[in-house]
């Protein structure tokens, strides 16, 4: 019941903001947290960066198929004992996958609210790190998306605690 929670709290959350950000008429670019964070609303048709943008209808029904194909493990790991760090990657890459695969179908976009800045630049001395995060700030991300990330680092960290339990056996 928790992983379920995680996925229902994370879509739902997620969506709530994308829509108050489709709404609020005055979002434009909004730094939060001395820059660091800068609200902005971008749609996103395509994929992650916008890849197959101009193939809207492929991308939709291969985020379908993929949600789909995830829910079936979700559900068939569900009922095992044990396995909470992959119940908790499942629950978060579903959450985030849910919500940006309605967003492709309803709106036919995706919407993508934030982006994130690691340096003030003003202050770092590095063209190496003010690169590095000219190009992070560029890519604008929902909560979604962090938990399709997250969820996706647990699913590795999972299965190569596992992969080394079954050479130890």
């Amino acid at each position: 019941m928790p992983y379920i929670m995680t996925l229902m709290s994370l879509f739902t959350v997620d969506s709530i903001i994308k829509y108050r950000i489709e709404k609020d008429d005055a979002v434009c670019t909004k730094p939060i947290a001395d820059g660091r964070i800068v609200i902005k609303r971008h749609h996103n048709k395509g994929a992650m960066l916008n890849v197959g943008d101009k193939n809207q209808h492929l991308v939709a029904l291969l985020s379908l198929v993929f949600s789909s194909f995830m829910t079936g493990i979700f559900v068939a790991t569900l009922g095992r004992k044990g396995k909470g760090v992959l119940k908790t990657g499942l629950a978060l890459i579903l959450g985030g996958a849910y919500s940006n695969t309605c967003d492709r179908i309803r709106r036919k976009y995706v919407v993508d609210y934030f982006s994130v800045h690691l340096v003030d630049t003003e202050k770092c001395s590095s063209r190496l790190l003010k690169k590095i995060d000219d190009k992070l700030g560029s890519i604008v991300f929902n909560l979604g998306d962090f938990g399709i990330i997250i969820g996706a680092m647990l699913l590795v960290i999972s299965e190569s605690v596992s992969g080394r339990s079954r050479r130890t056996d």
